[in-house]
């Protein structure tokens, strides 16, 4: 019931960033999909991840946590990555028509900005509004981790 009200909820008040979604998920058809608690998850090439309302894609290439100590092994980042995308997607659910613009370009100007092309950078990811507010809901949903304060580079 719960992925039900979910779906319709992404569908109805989420319905620019879905729509926006199900274009995206159409191009990449040809990639592998899943379901993760009611969320359509699609493996795209690169990099970059993306979550637009009921879609969730995530990029076969890992971004690499850049911290020494306490490095997250691969497999464990693509799971705690998925959470993370999983919390933009509550977010969908909560501002509905505005995730695009309060959430979606603010996040992805953050994520693509050069600051993060830098080696030496030691901040983590989610000291941006966008992301530790998708680690928050991500994590109070799934009940398991996300990318919490990874210093990670998509470059």
């Amino acid at each position: 019931m719960k992925k039900v009200l979910y779906a319709l909820l992404q569908c109805t008040w989420g319905f620019p960033q879905t729509l926006l979604g199900f274009f995206v998920f159409l191009f990449n058809i040809a990639h592998k999909h899943y379901i993760y608690k009611g969320a359509i998850v699609t493996k795209i090439k690169g990099k970059t991840s993306v979550s637009l309302g009921l879609f969730v894609f995530t990029g076969t290439e890992l971004p690499k946590d850049k911290r020494v100590e306490n490095r997250i092994p691969d497999e464990e980042m693509e799971k705690r990555l998925l959470v993370h995308e999983y919390g933009h997607t509550i977010q969908s659910l909560i501002l509905g028509p505005l995730y695009l613009i309060i959430i979606g370009l603010p996040s992805m100007i953050w994520a693509k900005t050069t600051y993060f092309s830098k080696k030496d950078i030691r901040i983590p990811y989610s000291n941006f509004y966008t992301e530790s507010w998708a680690n928050h809901l991500g994590e109070k949903i799934t009940k398991e981790k996300s990318v919490e304060d990874a210093i990670i580079s998509i470059y």
